[in-house]
């Protein structure tokens, strides 16, 4: 990525020191166990999913734009993606998983944290043995390839080798030359998941986001039920929905039932930050 803005340095540089304010002294904390995430925030992200053409707030640039406004919400009604994987930073939004120590037998040092998620089953690696990041070139996967390290208290996961995913669920793209950086910030029985995207070919500052958690003694993840069936008819085979770019009929909707200027609704740095609005009113 080029480099950012003296301003984007600062703001990011001030948000990221709230998210992992603390000591910066070695201090392991047992993150094992059922967490269950808190559907009372951001419950657009988490439930419905926010409206077409909302990419308030992402730091995209006009390539991840363009391919957002081509998508259509009935591809996840076709059969072949009803019940396809995710990647990771995209299901850490909004299902629960459970998350356990592989324990080396001698040293009782922790090799790695492994955890299940609900939606899919998906598995994830972590390890921990400061073993580096294969190569470039090496195969991409829907769990991409996970390193741990401690901060403090906190737990830093950085993810390569991602296949490509979204970073909104309406279609904002995330490219498989993306690194992902994930705090575990434990407080007893509450967990905070700060997820950092770095993306080269989507996005022009790092995108930011919190998902919380609550541990629950008494429940179980529960099985992925996924059943496959016929949700839209007469479509002919090999069909796959989508709009042309920036023809997208729902473009505006988004904008003009909130009242917000088009320019702001779809997204970029550059209307993040205060200044925008100041500027907007001149």
């Amino acid at each position: 990525m080029g480099s950012l803005p003296q301003r984007s340095v600062r703001r990011i540089g001030l948000c990221l020191a709230a998210i992992l304010a603390g000591g910066a002294a070695r201090s392991e904390i047992d993150l094992s166990g059922n967490w269950f995430v808190a559907y009372h925030e951001d419950w657009i992200e988490v439930g419905t999913g926010p409206d077409i053409a909302d990419f308030t707030g992402l730091p995209i640039n006009d390539a991840a734009r363009e391919r957002a406004l081509s998508w259509n919400p009935s591809l996840i009604n076709q059969p072949e993606r009803q019940c396809a994987q995710l990647p990771l930073d995209y299901t850490v939004f909004w299902t629960n998983f459970r998350i356990w120590k592989e324990i080396d037998p001698f040293t009782q040092r922790i090799l790695a944290y492994r955890s299940h998620r609900q939606w899919g089953e998906e598995k994830q690696t972590v390890y921990m043995d400061g073993r580096p990041h294969p190569p470039v070139y090496a195969p991409h996967a829907y769990q991409g390839f996970s390193t741990g390290e401690w901060d403090g208290d906190k737990l830093k996961i950085t993810t390569t080798h991602l296949k490509e995913g979204y970073s909104r669920r309406n279609g904002v793209p995330r490219s498989d030359r993306a690194t992902i950086i994930v705090y575990y910030i434990r407080h007893d029985d509450h967990l905070t998941v700060a997820r950092i995207v770095q993306d080269p070919d989507y996005l022009t500052e790092p995108l930011i986001h919190t998902t919380n958690y609550t541990q629950e003694l008494q429940k179980e993840i529960p099985p992925w039920k996924c059943e496959i069936v016929t949700e839209l008819v007469g479509q002919p085979e090999g069909f796959v929905p989508h709009y042309y770019p920036w023809k997208n009929p729902y473009a505006d909707e988004f904008s003009e039932k909130y009242g917000i200027p088009r320019e702001a609704a779809l997204g970029g740095a550059e209307t993040m930050y205060p200044d925008y609005i100041e500027n907007d009113r001149e």
